[in-house]
């Protein structure tokens, strides 16, 4: 790289919850600089998981958390090229890489989901996931397959 690295600059935790990795979250669902709107979607999903949930002796946030930690990946795939061929090489990933895969995946696979509104998109797609269910935790396991499969190749790590 010829310049250096970015400073990683500070997140204001959310005002509902005083929680950083909410802030972080709602920074992902964000569409054209709109953050009001964006908070308003998550706070509007967490009351529907708070309407929805079986278990009582957690919270909507708890459970939130939960669902973020069950689609979180542990290994991913890495293209590399050895000698003219293109391997797929299983590596660790780090930890905040593996909270922003996380994010995306939830979010992206909410919104390909069928409910009507994006906030019921986003409960729906939170509740199956703490129940390691739904298309984001599938997402994860079918990543930890791939790198399983490949795991053959894991002497050419870099």
């Amino acid at each position: 790289m010829r310049k250096r690295q970015a400073k990683k600059r500070p997140l204001l935790p959310d005002p509902r919850f005083n929680d950083q990795l909410v802030t972080r979250f709602v920074n992902n669902l964000m569409w054209d600089g709109k953050k009001s709107v964006a908070f308003k979607i998550f706070y509007d999903a967490i009351d529907i998981v708070e309407e929805k949930k079986q278990d009582d002796e957690k919270t909507a946030l708890e459970l939130w958390k939960d669902a973020l930690s069950n689609v979180m990946p542990h290994v991913e795939v890495r293209s590399r090229r050895v000698g003219g061929a293109t391997f797929q090489i299983p590596m660790q990933i780090r930890p905040d890489r593996k909270v922003s895969m996380a994010m995306k995946w939830l979010i992206s696979y909410s919104r390909k989901r069928n409910e009507k509104s994006m906030a019921q998109k986003l409960a729906a797609e939170v509740l199956a996931a703490a129940k390691e269910e739904g298309a984001a935790v599938k997402k994860r396991v079918d990543t930890h397959k791939m790198a399983e499969a490949n795991k053959a190749f894991s002497h050419f790590r870099f």
